[in-house]
């Protein structure tokens, strides 16, 4: 009986210290799963995408892609990802390991927060044996807004685009499709 009692007391001290290093949270990984449905041209389209976040960015991490966009443009920024560490993965229901998490952050916002992440697009094949344009959109962009208990889920994802300065010198994201499919059914595991 005293063996159980030390070795629970034990256990809940380990648990409540990890629980203090970690910000409150046992684990910063999250599974976030949705539908992607295609809008405009990619109309009728669907997939199943999981996102599995195992931590966010931090400012340096947005410093690095900065300063590197800054110096170099998008070509630059697309060398940061090999330099850091992967933030998590997105995957689509057609397989595979999926995409690496370049940059995430977690906005908190009035009704919930908004998660924000950047992936880099892996070139297929295909697209490399034919020279196709699409080899230029080389990153992905995904928002989710996540209201609190009873407020509403949506999303937004963009395929293929880059990250561009306009004349005014303002950044602008050209996408190799029209327009970025529309992600529902949003469920936090």
């Amino acid at each position: 009986m005293f063996f159980r009692v030390k070795s629970y007391f034990i256990s809940s001290v380990i648990l409540a210290v990890v629980m203090v290093l970690t910000g409150g949270h046992a684990s910063d990984h999250e599974t976030i799963q949705a539908q992607a449905f295609g809008t405009s041209t990619m109309a009728g389209k669907t997939f199943g995408i999981t996102i599995t976040i195992e931590g966010y960015s931090t400012p340096a991490d947005q410093k690095a892609l900065i300063d590197a966009f800054n110096s170099g443009g998008h070509d630059a920024m697309m060398k940061v990802p090999s330099k850091t560490d992967s933030k998590g993965r997105v995957r689509l229901s057609s397989g595979g390991v999926g995409y690496q998490i370049v940059y995430i952050r977690n906005i908190q916002t009035p009704n919930g927060r908004t998660i924000r992440l950047l992936t880099d697009r892996p070139i297929s094949m295909g697209e490399a044996i034919s020279s196709s344009r699409s080899q230029d959109y080389d990153l992905s962009i995904i928002e989710i807004q996540l209201g609190d208990s009873k407020g509403k889920k949506s999303g937004s994802l963009i395929p293929g685009c880059r990250i561009k300065l306009n004349k005014k010198n303002q950044i602008e994201i050209e996408t190799y499709h029209a327009s970025p499919w529309r992600l529902a059914g949003i469920m936090e595991r």
